[in-house]
């Protein structure tokens, strides 16, 4: 079991910053899809960034591509979104997803769907950001 934890959402203007963090305990292991989500209003989660710890390979939507940087320490067991010129759109709770591929088959690391919330096992229990005008 993995346990994840966020921190680091708050209250902000526009224009502003602010960086999220997620801790990992439990049984992490060095390979592995970790990811932030966000739901819009009657949306599904939508992913805002997500990073895999082999290569580093990252990926954010157009709508936040150039604001928003997703890193990961993995000596901390730490993923980290750094967020800057943020909007009031970009208002929401933020949670972070973890997937672990180690011991298993090849095929689940190559068919993981990176933007799809069903493909990733643990989740925190979010954070709250506020973008006021």
């Amino acid at each position: 079991e993995v346990h994840l934890v966020e921190s680091g959402g708050g209250s902000v203007q526009v224009g502003g910053s602010l960086t999220l963090s997620c801790v990992a305990s439990g049984n992490t292991t060095s390979n592995n899809c970790m990811a932030w989500f966000r739901r819009p209003r009657e949306k599904g989660r939508e992913v805002v960034a997500a990073i895999y710890s082999k290569g580093g390979a990252t990926f954010l939507p157009a709508s936040v591509r150039g604001r928003f940087t997703i890193s990961q320490d993995n000596a901390k067991n730490t993923l980290y979104l750094q967020m800057n010129s943020l909007k009031p759109e970009d208002s929401d709770i933020y949670y972070c997803a973890a997937e672990y591929f180690d011991g298993r088959p090849y095929n689940d690391y190559v068919r993981h769907r990176v933007t799809q919330a069903a493909d990733y096992r643990y989740w925190g229990q979010g954070t709250q950001v506020t973008v006021s005008s």
